[in-house]
């Protein structure tokens, strides 16, 4: 039987196709505001980005660099704190009220680790960049940045544990409202804090960061409220004892998270490898890569909300110990993802040449070379999309089981050991350059892609199933 709520079935419909149309209703309807909020969440660093570019290029490239050394942290931390939404999904299922109050709980304690852990070491920018060589004014204005965006990593995880509470209960609008009010109160705080208008002090980068940081407490609180004051939630008392630890439970944060936080490392770092292989090409191929990446990453916000709610539809049916809801449940979301980027793919494969005159101008002489090449590069990513769909989907919804670590030991020799070497050697050993690049992205992404797909096809054999 499917339920939406635990504790609150749907009746079984007739017709052969109902429990399948039924499932299809619930992943839509929990996935849809979470895509949306994956796109604002997008939004907000891209205002980042533009408006330190209003600031000159010397800015821009010491506010990229400062970010580019301040993600990989995050989003080790992000996936280990994310490791609440199958763990509340689960207990969920199991109707277990208590477990999914001390889950959340430990969540917030392995925010409040992780940023004692983490933030001295992010404090060493300057040491590292003098390491390797970085220009020391560029360095300097960068760690100006740094020495307060650390600040955002307790609310901004913090955020993280509730949004995986939130979803696992299917409450994703809200998600989605906070976070589209959060991009609006980043670009506000950014105009008014880093240049300065009715008598503000011009700030610059320093205001960006506090921007930033008052950004992701404003969040903090409103999600904080909402689940305290909501009578759905209310009664989870998540803060009651907060003190009180639970071992076992913050244990299973960092066993099932550490690998999804490692996985999603490994991923970024593929592209950033891919990225420095292109900056080995020429000017045209990195501007070309850039405005691809753009575009791919922007279609694969709706396979990754697809994801998220997998996560919970899975982890739902296999805290009540449901074989035949976890089948539907991963299945239809691998359906809707693909369906999606079978769409985005042709669109990318038919529009290519349009679309990337959006990022850049045909009409100066110069973007010529770089817009053949973005047309090209899009093409390769119109079939990229099916796997990168397929894979992230068959991802979160083993995730959904708590199976992370053998997903992770797949994504890491699937990128790094099929994708990049054969990027490597189509792109600068063949001497296809870009193209060949993209195509070793693509390969890498497909390996991991069967691999996750069929993991989770043969969940029951492999014993997945079993209650932990």
């Amino acid at each position: 039987m499917i339920t939406h709520e635990a504790g609150a079935p749907v009746p079984p419909a007739n017709g052969r196709f109902a429990p399948w149309t039924t499932e299809l209703r619930a992943t839509f309807a929990l996935a849809w505001p979470l895509v949306v909020a994956q796109v604002a969440q997008n939004a907000l660093q891209a205002t980042d980005v533009i408006m330190m570019g209003w600031l000159g290029p010397e800015a821009l490239a010491s506010g990229t660099l400062a970010s580019t050394f301040l993600m990989p942290f995050f989003l080790l931390a992000v996936g280990i704190v994310g490791a609440v939404a199958p763990l509340t999904a689960q207990a969920r299922g199991a109707r277990n009220v208590r477990a999914v109050r001390r889950i959340v709980r430990q969540g917030f304690w392995a925010a409040i680790v992780l940023t004692l852990v983490l933030t001295p070491v992010i404090l060493q920018i300057r040491t590292v960049f003098a390491i390797l060589g970085q220009d020391p004014t560029l360095t300097a204005r960068a760690e100006e940045y740094i020495q307060i965006a650390v600040l955002m990593l307790l609310p901004a995880l913090g955020v993280i544990a509730l949004r995986s509470l939130l979803s696992s209960f299917d409450a994703t609008r809200v998600i989605l409202v906070i976070t589209v009010g959060g991009v609006i109160a980043n670009a506000i705080g950014n105009y008014l804090l880093m240049f300065g208008p009715f008598g503000l002090p011009r700030l610059e980068l320093r205001g960006a960061a506090i921007a930033t940081v008052c950004t992701n407490i404003i969040m903090f609180g409103l999600f904080l409220t909402f689940v305290l004051r909501h009578r759905r939630f209310r009664r989870f008392h998540i803060l009651l004892r907060f003190w009180k630890p639970d071992w076992p439970r913050f244990r299973e944060i960092f066993r099932i998270g550490t690998p999804i936080g490692l996985t999603v490392l490994a991923e970024v770092g593929l592209f950033t490898a891919a990225a420095l292989l292109m900056g080995r090409l020429g000017t045209d191929e990195v501007a070309a890569h850039a405005v691809a990446l753009q575009c791919a990453s922007l279609a694969f916000m709706v396979p990754l909300g697809l994801g998220i709610a997998a996560t919970v539809r899975v982890g739902v049916a296999y805290g009540r110990q449901d074989a035949e809801g976890i089948r539907l449940a991963g299945w239809t979301a691998f359906a809707l993802g693909t369906a999606f980027m079978v769409v985005s793919a042709l669109t990318f494969l038919l529009f290519g040449p349009a679309i990337v005159t959006l990022f850049l101008d045909p009409n100066v002489p110069e973007n010529q070379g770089a817009l053949v090449l973005a047309a090209s590069f899009l093409a390769i990513a119109g079939i990229f999309q099916l796997v990168d769909g397929a894979q992230v989907v068959a991802a979160h919804a083993l995730r959904g089981l708590s199976d992370t670590t053998v997903p992770m030991m797949m994504a890491i020799f699937g990128y790094w050991l099929v994708g990049l070497p054969i990027a490597y050697v189509l792109g600068l050993v063949v001497g296809w350059r870009g193209i060949g690049i993209w195509i070793g992205l693509a390969c890498g992404l497909a390996f991991v892609a069967v691999l996750l797909v069929s993991r989770f096809a043969m969940r029951e054999r492999l014993g997945l199933l079993r209650p932990r």
